[in-house]
């Protein structure tokens, strides 16, 4: 009996035990239940969204035998069934937290991700920080914006914060924000705009594993302790083109597996101490200031797989850096100074994927043993100067979906039947042929970029026929002559946005309206198309058609109502412009010149007119100029030169405050320019050019001095150009260019064309009119004045001193006047002037001598009775010709600037003057310069760049 009962009791101890240590479901509490549904209820799903991968929410009910513990994304203790974590990421939520958001209920949260939604630009509302458990935030990606509320840097307990790519996010002082967050170990703030130096409070975070701070607007040094954190694994601080500091020599722990130091102010070398960071896997240093040779410890870096140095100034023997480094699968070298072509150190890179290896001076064949990089996905070894055949291994590489060979010496025949998987081809500037149609007709069937631009090509690749997913396609610049065909659209016509055929010697274009419903930019410029004016599709932004032998109306150019740039230029277009072109909204660049057009500009430029540029030059419009223009506020350029527009000086002109080109010249303008009553205000001009009119009055002096932009010398220090910049959005991204504005400039009294105007090109040309009275002594406080001319009209009175404080003029013609008295002796100072003349006057007086007055001819002085000395033969020698010029002036004009140029400009420019020689050299060096003609190694950049984020 008492063992019965013992077995009992132990029984019932067993079944006790039993029951309070088998586990129980939590039970979510109902006011963190109805927390959660009243949040979901504030958002609605937005599937259409490309991050919505799940919406979470959908599922969660309060149905009886729900609880919200089991719902998607939401976790709660065990032990007390409060909601510990929510994890909506991904969950195509789309609305605005607001300050009163139902989460703020959920007391006991540890952990917080709501990244990849979209809140609707709303901010991060005040009340984070009373999360007092929180350990983990995660709002990246979530489309916030706002300031971050400061009470988040309350949550001491934080170990996890994630704050990054919202859409406009603000930090004011980072510094503050992180003092607390002392026990953090992941910190993302990329993209939080702070504008502020770097926050060395960061280098006392020792418990750091990861810290990203790329795009964040930084300054100032950056501080090198950071480098020595003991846990750091991940730094990332990119994209802070300001912030300056240098790889330090020193002894680092050997945890950091990743360093992105791209697109800063980071110089100096790399020290041999990198060698020791033996778990590096990913190095990205391009874009900064770095130079010197690669330290050869480099191969220490067992681990490295991706390695970025492009756009420094590295140099010497880098290729025996990388023998070792066998785990490479990405590696950009592009823009470096290095002087090694050898191709062995490839061998052994077999996991290459990814190889950008441009402007890096190869000048060897490519290597047959290439085929061995089996894995290759992208190869760029643009703009080198290899040579020889491309070899058959080259098409062997069947994983390739990006070539890039563009701008070397290459030959041969390139066979590209294998390369099943090719999407961007590009092998523009060599002399490569490609395989025949019977072997193409199967092949490439996933290429959507084509470029075979100056490639000697003398007809269309007959395999252009049979691409079907072909988006952009660039044939420029070959020998390929007749009729653009139309079987080269039959495959990708319902695809492509992007055709450039410009120079070429096309005659013909077959089929005039070939349906292209996608097509965006179209230029068949500089050919020898002999054809009406061919009407563009509705879609086109961009067309150019210039240069060729147009003839007709150009009434069919209605179509296009997406038009932003416009060139009709160069043709024997007749008839009238027509008014619909007023009604194109995102018209921004209008080039109808040198062509036979009459009648009037029409009045037809509404409120919002977007135009920048208008150049009608050379045409046979008459009449006034349109009043309406005074509505295109953009507007920058403006040539109406060699027209017979009969009016008098457009006043109202001077309310387009951004004009920096007025070129009226060759027309029928006519009157004084101003009254008592004018006002202007031309404060950005930089070139007005009013000649061979029948302007009358005295010089315009208000106007004149309401040029303030050339008041303030420019530095010439950088070659600029005056351009509208603009963009055109494709499926392929956005593609930004530059138009540069052309000018006819007359130097030495010949007059030629100039396809680029330096942005330091100051000119003012009142030549060829009835002005009369004397030159305003105030010319003289134009003082950036590059060109001045006042020839041919009936001045009198003598020429102002204050002219000696031009120090930028290169060129001064004041000839054929009534102008009195002595050529000022201290006009010698101006060392920049390469054309003078005052001839055909009423000068006396000695000839000023030294310096550039040396140089010039007696042509520059002809018909001026009373004036002698040098480089008349019969001088007269006086006593004072041989005294010392002048002291110079107070002022002190640098010709730094000068040394700062390239070469090739500066021999050009010598003995013509700086501006002059810049314009000429481009002349003879850049014969193309177009807007949005995106020069190739630019537009490789771009792809690089586009692929490594």
């Amino acid at each position: 009996m008492e063992s019965l009962l013992f077995y009992m009791f132990c029984t019932w101890i067993v079944l006790l035990v039993m029951i309070h240590a088998s586990p129980t479901k939590p039970s979510c509490h109902p006011e963190e239940s109805s927390a959660l549904m009243e949040f979901k209820r504030s958002f609605r799903i937005k599937r259409l969204d490309s991050h919505c991968i799940y919406p979470k929410i959908e599922s969660w009910s309060l149905d009886e035998s729900e609880d919200c513990c089991s719902w998607d994304g939401v976790e709660c203790d065990k032990a007390n069934s409060h909601v510990t974590g929510l994890d909506l990421s991904n969950s195509c939520l789309f609305g605005t937290i607001s300050s009163n958001t139902t989460l703020f209920r959920l007391l006991h949260l540890e952990s917080l991700n709501l990244a990849w939604n979209d809140f609707n630009s709303s901010s991060i509302p005040y009340g984070f920080g009373n999360f007092s458990r929180l350990r983990y935030l995660n709002f990246s990606y979530s489309k916030i914006s706002g300031k971050v509320p400061s009470d988040i840097s309350w949550l001491s307990r934080l170990i996890s914060l994630d704050l990054s790519y919202g859409l406009y996010l603000e930090m004011p002082n980072i510094g503050n924000f992180v003092w607390n967050l002392t026990v953090l170990r992941e910190l993302d703030l990329s993209y939080v705009n702070m504008l502020s130096p770097f926050p060395h409070v960061l280098a006392n975070s020792s418990s750091l594993k990861s810290l990203k701070l790329v795009g964040c607007g930084l300054h100032g040094e950056f501080p090198v302790s950071i480098f020595q954190l003991p846990n750091l694994e991940v730094l990332d601080i990119a994209q802070n083109a300001n912030l300056s500091g240098f790889i330090p020599e020193l002894n680092w722990g050997n945890r950091l597996k990743s360093l992105s130091l791209q697109t800063t102010n980071f110089s100096g070398k790399i020290p041999i101490s990198l060698g020791n960071l033996v778990f590096l896997s990913k190095l990205s240093i391009g874009y900064c200031h770095f130079s010197g040779s690669l330290p050869t410890s480099m191969n220490n870096l067992s681990q490295l797989a991706y390695l970025d140095i492009s756009e420094n100034k590295f140099q010497g023997q880098i290729f025996a850096s990388f023998a070792n480094l066998t785990q490479l699968s990405t590696l950009y070298l592009l823009n470096n100074n290095f002087s090694d072509g050898n191709w062995d150190w490839l061998v052994n890179l077999s996991k290459l994927t990814h190889l950008f290896l441009s402007d890096v001076q190869l000048s060897s064949p490519i290597p047959s043993s290439i085929v061995n990089l089996t894995q290759l996905v992208f190869l760029d070894l643009s703009y080198n100067d290899l040579e020889g055949e491309i070899p058959n291994s080259l098409g062997e590489l069947r994983n390739l979906e990006y070539l890039v060979l563009i701008g070397n010496n290459l030959s041969g025949v390139l066979k590209l039947h294998k390369l099943v998987n090719l999407e961007v081809l590009r092998l523009g500037f060599n002399n490569i042929s490609l395989v025949s149609k019977t072997e193409m007709n199967a092949t490439l069937p996933k290429l959507f970029m084509l470029g075979l631009h100056s490639c000697n090509l003398h007809e269309f690749p007959e395999f252009l026929g049979y691409l079907s997913r072909l988006i952009w396609v660039n044939l420029s610049n070959n020998k390929i002559r007749g009729s653009i065909p139309t079987w080269m659209w039959n495959g990708s016509k319902d695809t492509l946005e992007w055709i450039d055929l410009s120079h070429n010697f096309l005659t013909c274009y077959s089929q005039i309206n070939l349906p292209l419903p996608k097509l965006i930019y179209l230029d068949i410029s500089s050919n020898q198309l002999k054809t009406e004016l061919p009407s563009p599709p509705p879609s086109v932004t961009y067309y150019n058609i210039s240069n060729n032998i147009l003839f007709g109306g150009i009434q069919s150019i209605c179509r296009a109502k997406s038009l932003i740039f416009l060139d009709l230029s160069d043709n024997s277009l007749n008839g009238t412009i027509p008014s619909c072109l007023g009604n194109i909204d995102s018209l921004s660049i209008l080039d109808l010149g040198k062509n036979k057009l009459g009648g009037m500009i029409p009045h037809a430029f509404p409120k919002g007119c977007a135009l920048k540029m208008i150049d009608l030059t050379e045409n046979r419009l008459h009449g006034p100029i349109p009043r309406s223009l005074v509505n295109c506020t953009m507007l920058e350029h403006l040539n109406l030169g060699y027209n017979q527009i009969l009016d008098g000086f457009p006043l109202w002109l001077s309310e387009l405050t951004e004009l920096k080109v007025i070129i009226l010249k060759s027309n029928k303008f006519h009157g004084p320019i101003e009254t008592y009553r004018s006002l202007f205000s031309f404060s950005k001009m930089h070139i007005m050019d009013l000649s061979y009119n029948n302007f009358s009055g005295e010089l315009p002096s208000k106007l004149l001095q309401s040029f303030h932009a050339m008041q303030v010398i420019i530095s010439q220090d950088r070659l600029e150009y005056m351009n509208a910049f603009g963009s055109i959005s494709t499926s392929l991204g956005i593609f930004q260019g530059n138009f540069n504005y052309e000018m006819k400039l007359i130097n030495k009294g010949i007059e030629r064309d100039y396809p680029k105007i330096p942005f330091a090109l100051m000119q003012i040309d009142l030549s060829n009119n009835k002005f009369e009275g004397h030159i305003p002594d105030l010319i003289g406080d134009l003082k950036s004045l590059v060109f001045l001319n006042l020839s041919n009209n009936v001045l009198t009175g003598s020429i102002p001193p204050s002219l000696v404080n031009l120090m930028m003029l290169e060129s001064l013609d004041l000839s054929r006047n009534n102008l009195s008295g002595e050529i000022p002796q201290k006009l010698a100072r101006l060392t920049f002037l390469s054309s003078f003349n005052v001839s055909h006057n009423q000068l006396s007086g000695p000839i000023p001598q030294g310096n550039q007055f040396n140089t010039f001819t007696e042509d520059s002085f002809a018909m001026n009775e009373g004036l002698y000395g040098s480089p008349f033969p019969n001088k007269c020698t006086m006593s004072w010709e041989n005294l010392p010029l002048p002291p110079p002036l107070e002022e002190d004009v640098s010709e730094e600037s000068l040394f700062n140029l390239d070469w090739e400009y500066v021999l050009t420019g010598a003995g013509v003057g700086f501006v002059i020689g810049v314009v000429l050299g481009n002349l003879i060096i850049d014969e193309k310069s177009r807007w949005f003609k995106l020069y190739s190694k630019r537009m490789v950049k771009g792809w690089s760049r586009l692929r490594r984020h």
